[in-house]
């Protein structure tokens, strides 16, 4: 994305609120001279901010704006739309992880072990499907039916959320721990938070109804 100057962002106020306008008019409203002012629209014709026609003038590129404000929300950090992660340590037992998913309204448990290091996650299906097998959910911990890794997808905080979408399609799941690492070999990771298909659509809609520069 191109940094606009402090003229060509006015430029860009006045032609969205009186387009189309001519070079003459726009120069006229900031006092200055049109040929003073044709390096600045030539910079914002050609990054596609504005239109121009002989003739008529330049017009605001709606469909740029747009463009703009999607191009803002593939490139946030994860890390500045992360949740706080629902934990339960990995010897939890499967009755008390559904309680716990259930109270607290989510699709998705992360299991860790003593030192808060992801061990699992724990799905709805998961625990779905140890409820209608023959086993006593009580004695039954969630570390026997969770997903271990190397199998887990994760996500760093410094990713960006168009990474994290991507993750989450290319591999069919709902969320992703947000973990920091702390040994690649060992697969050990420091779980930080948690990233949802809701919290993507959620930042989006925020960053979409937000005023373009």
């Amino acid at each position: 994305m191109i940094k606009l100057t402090k003229r060509q962002d006015e430029i860009l106020q006045i032609v969205k609120k009186n387009g189309p306008i001519t070079g003459k008019e726009i120069a006229e409203r900031l006092s200055v001279s049109r040929a003073a002012l044709r390096p600045d629209l030539a910079i914002l014709t050609m990054s596609g901010n504005l239109d121009a026609r002989p003739r008529v003038g330049y017009f605001y590129n709606e469909q740029f704006a747009v463009k703009r404000q999607a191009e803002k929300y593939l490139h946030q950090k994860v890390t500045n739309f992360k949740a706080h992660p629902i934990v339960v340590e990995k010897s939890t037992s499967v009755y008390d992880a559904i309680v716990q998913l259930f109270l607290e309204d989510v699709g998705t448990l992360y299991a860790v072990d003593l030192e808060g290091h992801l061990a699992g996650v724990v799905s709805r299906k998961d625990l779905l499907r140890a409820a209608i097998g023959n086993q006593n959910l009580q004695e039954l911990p969630v570390s026997v039916i969770m997903t271990r890794m190397p199998n887990i997808i994760t996500i760093f905080p410094e990713e960006t959320l168009y990474e994290a979408a991507k993750k989450m399609i290319n591999y069919h799941v709902d969320s992703l721990p947000v973990v920091k690492e702390v040994d690649k070999q060992s697969n050990t990771y420091l779980l930080v938070g948690r990233i949802t298909k809701t919290t993507i659509t959620r930042a989006y809609l925020e960053l979409m109804e937000e005023k373009v520069d």
